[in-house]
């Protein structure tokens, strides 16, 4: 019996919606470091120097914010079919298969109980590179380049929901995820779930809505080779007025070195390193963080923002 936690390979792309396209792209690729693949009447796909498919951020012009869609690559064509077997029977709301885009082949959507649209999918269009940016070592994507921020691939997403358990029940049952670590609140709810379907910490999070939202975003993240690139990062987007909301700091919760900022439309990103720190136990247990531990603060019992608690994307009317 195939283990569904294999099933899914790894978080491939963020459709994230602006709502100032110009300004969006211009800071994803000129301040962050981001290249882009491709384009077409709405949408600007993107993607970090070593990721390896055409895309992992999908930038669309909209008249709101937030994530449209989060899309993860399957495994195998036979593990997408047992995949969407197993979300058609699971009474989550389903949107059915649809035509890939730009860069990548057909794909099943479905919904979490809060509105987050996923997808899944195996063929994929993998990023050639052209002549000019091949790369001295044939291992990496193409060639390394120190434009902006210039982070190496893309890492996680954080959602954001009014009941952390639903999500779980949603991520377990559907991308067959399992869970690396938790907050379990005072009052017995999880204040915050992290998500994992390989051998990296995890690939998604989700966190406790405060800002009285549905389905929005917390925040995409892109990672870095080392926490110096973040450092430099930091006065990167100084010098060009990025609203830098809290960081460089360490979180305790996975143990990532940190920067968030706030791209122009107000979507929230960040650049981490988390070392060399991977999930290679097979039978992980799960870490508990209580809300006594949390309210020391990050690992170096520094306070978190208030915002980080209720800013999300679309701002809540």
């Amino acid at each position: 019996m195939p283990d569904p936690c294999q099933d899914v390979a790894h978080l491939g792309h963020v459709e994230v919606l602006t709502d100032k396209f110009e300004e969006s792209l211009d800071f994803f690729i000129r301040v962050f470091g981001l290249t882009l693949s491709g384009q077409d009447e709405t949408s600007a796909y993107l993607r970090a120097w070593d990721d390896y498919e055409f895309h992992s951020l999908k930038l669309t012009r909209s008249d709101t914010t937030g994530v449209g869609h989060i899309g993860c690559r399957t495994s195998s064509p036979e593990a997408l079919e047992r995949r969407v077997a197993a979300i058609e029977a699971s009474g989550y709301k389903t949107h059915g298969w649809v035509d890939g885009d730009l860069g990548h082949g057909r794909a099943f959507r479905f919904e979490d109980p809060f509105g987050h649209i996923f997808e899944l999918y195996w063929e994929t269009n993998k990023y050639v590179a052209s002549e000019a940016d091949a790369p001295a070592l044939k291992n990496n994507a193409r060639r390394f380049h120190a434009t902006g921020a210039c982070p190496r691939r893309l890492d996680h997403l954080n959602l954001l929901s009014e009941d952390v358990t639903e999500v779980r029940r949603f991520m377990t049952t559907c991308l067959g995820s399992r869970i690396t670590e938790y907050i379990q609140l005072d009052n017995g709810r999880l204040g915050g779930c992290w998500f994992t379907v390989n051998n990296k910490i995890y690939d998604l999070a989700c966190t406790e809505e405060h800002g009285g939202g549905n389905g929005r975003l917390h925040h995409v993240t892109y990672a870095t080779d080392q926490r110096e690139d973040i450092l430099r990062a930091a006065d990167i987007f100084l010098e060009n007025g990025v609203f830098i909301e809290t960081g460089p700091h360490k979180h305790a919760i996975q143990n990532t070195f940190f920067l968030y900022v706030w791209e122009p439309a107000g979507n929230r990103v960040e650049l981490a390193n988390a070392g060399a720190r991977l999930i290679l136990d097979p039978d992980w247990e799960p870490v508990r963080w209580t809300e006594a531990d949390r309210k020391k603060g990050q690992a170096w019992g520094l306070k978190t923002i208030e915002s980080f608690h209720t800013h999300g994307t679309p701002p809540v009317q």
